[in-house]
């Protein structure tokens, strides 16, 4: 293993947390049809679901999913690890059709497609990330202006869609419970990423968890994690986990990118020229100008990041246009 590179292990890890993951919303949504047909429904607010093996089967899968995961974070680039989430989406999808007998019509299949599509372009333009020697430079890092206001931002849009938009539109709207999902993945991703490298530092022989910083992250992460698992189970209780997997995904990997860029800038740094015009430009491809130009108009764009963004933009309205 001396000789494997940190990127390939998160590469590794990254696709096996994928197959956990997509298997684990197939397993959960049959717990929650039992618990449903036995009880009060997730989605109605209740709580049945705690009761029934089959979800907790489902809950355990989860877990090693994210265990995997979590370790990923801590030897690759967020900005790596996240799109390959893409995987899970096939596999959800797959198992979704021949399970839950929820089919999956043609526009879901080329969603699906362009999801993987997109998050190949990303990974083979995926950057080179700075080297952290501490927990210490991550809460540098998380303290800066930039991720400060970005933080307060996204805690401020949970709360207002938590209790003026899920009593009126959760039933109805899946983007409701999957932008709360999304929007609290991203900050947890952030954090995930302070306390794999805490792990990582601590397992080598630098104790980072004498510092309070550590502690911090530990608690953020656990509560985004309660407050996503919540929304999700209510998401997948209400509408088609072949709808769910995809949509989620795109908005969390969207989300994340853009975490990542404020938080991690400085891991920039090393790009050649040509890499950073186009690492930057990422915001810049989700403005509407940028679908109404040709490609030669505008200097350092390529067809693969015009794929990358398109492939995000139409899954959402591709899959499954009603649930908006």
């Amino acid at each position: 293993m001396g000789g494997i590179s940190d990127n390939v292990r998160g590469l590794a890890l990254a696709i096996s947390s994928s197959v956990f993951i997509g298997s684990s919303f197939i397993i959960k949504k049959k717990g929650l049809q039992k618990a449903g047909a036995n009880g009060s429904r997730a989605s109605d607010g209740g709580h049945a679901y705690l009761l029934e093996p089959c979800w907790w089967a489902g809950m355990i899968t989860m877990i090693v999913g994210e265990g995997a995961n979590f370790a990923a974070y801590a030897y690759a680039p967020a900005i790596l690890v996240t799109p390959l989430g893409a995987l899970s989406i096939i596999f959800s999808a797959v198992l979704a059709h021949f399970i839950l007998d929820e089919r999956l019509h043609i526009f879901g299949v080329v969603g699906c497609i362009l999801c993987l599509v997109g998050s190949t372009t990303i990974v083979l333009h995926a950057p080179v990330e700075k080297k952290i020697e501490s927990v210490k430079e991550v809460w540098s890092l998380a303290t800066e202006p930039g991720f400060v206001i970005y933080t307060c931002a996204i805690l401020i849009l949970v709360l207002v869609l938590i209790f003026r938009y899920v009593p009126r539109y959760g039933q109805t709207h899946m983007v409701v419970y999957i932008g709360i999902c999304s929007l609290m993945g991203s900050l947890t991703v952030m954090f995930v990423k302070a306390v794999g490298i805490a792990l990582k530092l601590s397992f080598s022989g630098s104790n980072q968890f004498k510092y309070f910083e550590t502690w911090f992250f530990t608690f953020f992460v656990i509560l985004c994690c309660l407050v996503q698992l919540n929304y999700l189970n209510k998401a997948l209780d209400t509408y088609n986990t072949a709808v769910v997997s995809p949509v989620y995904y795109v908005m969390f990997t969207s989300l994340t990118i853009l975490a990542s860029m404020i938080m991690f800038k400085s891991s920039f740094v090393a790009l050649s020229s040509s890499t950073k015009q186009r690492t930057w430009e990422l915001p810049q491809l989700y403005h509407p100008r940028y679908f109404c130009q040709a490609d030669s108009q505008v200097p350092g764009r390529s067809r693969f990041e015009t794929l990358t963004v398109i492939s995000r933009t139409m899954v959402i309205f591709i899959v499954n246009k009603r649930t908006f």
